[in-house]
């Protein structure tokens, strides 16, 4: 039975289901995927309702509290299943040209970049009732009628919402756009920065310097960075610029946000563990709330000098308790160097290992194996690429989950973001999301080879 509300009237239809045995093979598989559309919905929902605050709206200008809950799995396994039938179901029944054209019209990246750095969000927020393009425009020293077509395109996605003609307000998602949100700042360097490298990458992959090589230095950021007359480093360009350098590291608080790997506190056993050390740890987005959860841990933040600066600067703001308690350390390193915290518990990867070629990944394996204990383990947290067939003992022998039938097996458009952000790593650092083999292979650490990092 499907209701459909409008108005003060409410209209039922009842649909007969079909026999199964009159439909053919695809129409099989359809209303398979129909199911699987219909089930994850409803398990979203049914994780909305569990918090007391029911499901979100369309039109909601505020945040639910399931979106900074830091433990979502079951929501995010719901809507993996959602995104990825629904997109496989209209991949089969829309015209290909259309599908096809939707990868190309997708300017999407752009507008958004133009509102984040425009900061229009922050604007709107002062008029819960509406702005118009007008006023908005003139906030934010822009065009009015290019301003007003930025907004459109967005209000399509749901991103902003058109209340009068001309008239816009934020909604929920458009919240994320403001200057204050870390995923913001993780969507502005992407529209901004890493858009410019995968406009190179055909001209990377015929290029006679650059098409066979994996090593950093020949990533498409190198080769657009060349044509523009800069040489420098993706970390060279960090370090001097204090403006990317924030967006940036607010922005790896952002991924996680995106990602949900907070789920991480809740889904280990950090009860029977007494040391960690957070290697490549950033500011602490993983170790500060670690510390909040679990106050009887010894975390070791390790990080670069300058990095560890402003690390300590963070704590101080946002954990001192911990700072006061002596539970947590800061010690400055180079991991291509050593690491130079031994015999702790648990040595923790977060978003490190993707940032590096096999050679580089193995030699910082190599180090934290020589600093590991008996008893000490190394965790690595990175996304895990799937192939789009079937595999034979995938996902019964290794545990990690598999698509329903007939959804792609790794959940194809549901995994959107995780095969999307490899991409990123190839653009920015010419370094990958790994297949559960590769990350056996690196894990095994032996590696010949005479690179050296300074």
């Amino acid at each position: 039975m499907i209701i459909s509300n409008f108005g003060a009237e409410q209209y039922c239809f009842f649909i007969s289901a079909p026999k199964m045995t009159e439909l053919t093979e695809p129409e099989v598989k359809l209303e398979a995927l129909l199911g699987i559309i219909n089930s994850s919905a409803r398990q979203a929902i049914a994780e909305y309702k569990k918090t007391g605050h029911g499901v979100p709206s369309a039109d909601a200008t505020t945040f639910h509290p399931l979106d900074m809950a830091t433990d979502t799995l079951a929501l995010r396994k719901a809507t993996r299943l959602l995104e990825g039938a629904y997109h496989q179901l209209s991949a089969i029944l829309a015209p290909p040209q259309h599908t096809v054209m939707n990868f190309v019209f997708d300017y999407n990246w752009a507008c958004t970049n133009v509102a984040l750095r425009a900061r229009i969000a922050d604007v709107l927020e002062q008029h819960p009732e509406g702005l118009s393009v007008d006023r908005l425009a003139e906030a934010v020293n822009l065009d009015k009628s290019k301003t007003a077509r930025i907004l459109r395109a967005l209000s399509l996605m749901g991103c902003f919402k058109e209340v009068e003609r001309d008239v816009f307000t934020n909604t929920r998602l458009s919240l994320i756009l403001k200057s204050a949100n870390n995923t913001g700042c993780y969507a502005h360097f992407h529209s901004r920065d890493v858009s410019k490298y995968a406009g190179v990458l055909y001209e990377t992959m015929i290029d006679q310097e650059f098409s066979r090589s994996h090593e950093v230095e020949k990533a498409p950021r190198v080769f657009a960075c060349r044509k523009e007359g800069m040489e420098e480093s993706f970390w060279e360009m960090i370090k001097k610029d204090d403006e990317r350098r924030d967006i940036f590291h607010r922005g790896l608080l952002g991924h996680s946000e995106m990602m949900g790997t907070s789920a991480f506190l809740h889904q280990y056993h950090w009860d029977n563990v007494s040391s960690v050390v957070d290697v490549g740890s950033g500011i602490g987005a993983f170790s500060m709330p670690l510390a909040k959860m679990f106050p009887h841990l010894r975390i070791t933040n390790h990080d670069l000098p300058e990095v560890m600066v402003q690390a300590q600067n963070a704590w101080e703001k946002d954990a001192p308790d911990a700072l006061l308690d002596g539970r947590v350390k800061f010690v400055p390193n180079n991991f291509f160097e050593d690491i130079p915290v031994a015999g702790k518990d648990v040595y923790y990867l977060r978003h490190i290992i993707h940032n590096w070629p096999d050679a580089e990944a193995t030699m910082i394996l190599r180090n934290i194996r020589k600093a590991m204990g008996p008893n000490s383990v190394v965790l690595i947290h990175d996304c895990v690429l799937f192939h789009t067939f079937q595999e034979p003992g995938a996902g019964t022998t290794d545990g990690l989950s598999i698509a329903p039938e007939p959804m792609l097996p790794n959940f194809g458009t549901g995994s959107h973001r995780t095969y999307q952000i490899d991409l990123t790593m190839w653009f920015l650092l010419n370094s990958k999301e790994r297949t559960l083999d590769e990350l056996k292979i690196i894990a095994q650490v032996p590696y010949n080879s005479s690179l050296t990092r300074r």
